[in-house]
């Protein structure tokens, strides 16, 4: 198991847990661990530091207790969202905080959702999964992923969440800069744009783990998005 006791989302999941507690939102690690559709062991492990808050478990938190995905990003002191019913429940929580709004754009994409991710469909209803802020990052279009693997190593890491814009219309992609690219999967790769007579016909999607990591090209046709990573959320320094 890994150490995650430093793990900014582990600090703040164990001062939540005390706080969910005191206030009666929940009983214990065995009746978190049902809501979260998970075991008590592996409650006990996340608030240990042996294991991580998976973005699902956020998911669940944000959705049936009102949980503030700011405040488990270390992004916000507050740790439940304005307004939310589960929030009623919590007696402490001043008239100040249940007013205070706060416009929350950045939409968190959960694993089990990522499969069929497309922000071309029609279909698909992101008002369920959960959104947090980050001062100087404004729109619509903004999208959270958590990656996984060390393919693009050591730009990112595995575990980082990154943040990534919707392309704009008519907006150009430039060789070698980092991209979310969804076509039956969805990858954090740099493109180089592949051109026959003038026309993009493919990307060639690269990997800043060559070593291990081979690029690999797609044509334009399975493309069915392309956001631009704008930052990432890591809770490993850089050197």
């Amino acid at each position: 198991m890994g150490n995650f006791a430093e793990n900014t989302v582990n600090v703040r999941f164990r001062k939540l847990f005390e706080e969910m507690r005191k206030h009666h939102l929940i009983k214990n690690k065995s009746d978190l661990g049902k809501k979260l559709n998970t075991y008590n062991h592996v409650i006990n492990a996340i608030l240990k530091g042996d294991r991580k808050l998976t973005v699902d478990q956020i998911l669940k938190l944000t959705q049936q207790y009102g949980v503030s995905a700011n405040y488990l990003f270390g992004l916000d002191d507050e740790m439940f969202v304005p307004g939310h019913p589960a929030t009623q429940e919590v007696p402490t929580l001043s008239k100040d905080l249940m007013a205070r709004g706060g416009r929350q754009n950045i939409v968190l994409v959960p694993h089990r959702a990522v499969a069929g991710f497309s922000l071309g469909s029609q279909e698909q209803d992101y008002s369920e999964y959960p959104r947090f802020t980050i001062p100087g990052y404004e729109g619509d279009q903004l999208f959270a992923f958590e990656i996984e693997g060390d393919s693009m190593l050591p730009t990112i890491t595995s575990g980082d969440i990154v943040v990534a814009e919707r392309l704009r219309k008519g907006e150009v992609i430039k060789d070698n800069q980092v991209y979310i690219v969804v076509t039956d999967s969805v990858v954090a790769k740099r493109i180089q744009l592949i051109k026959e007579g003038g026309q993009v016909t493919g990307m060639r999607l690269i990997s800043d783990n060559s070593a291990v990591y081979k690029p690999y090209e797609v044509d334009v046709n399975e493309v069915r998005d392309i956001l631009k990573v704008k930052l990432r959320l890591t809770n490993y320094a850089i050197s």
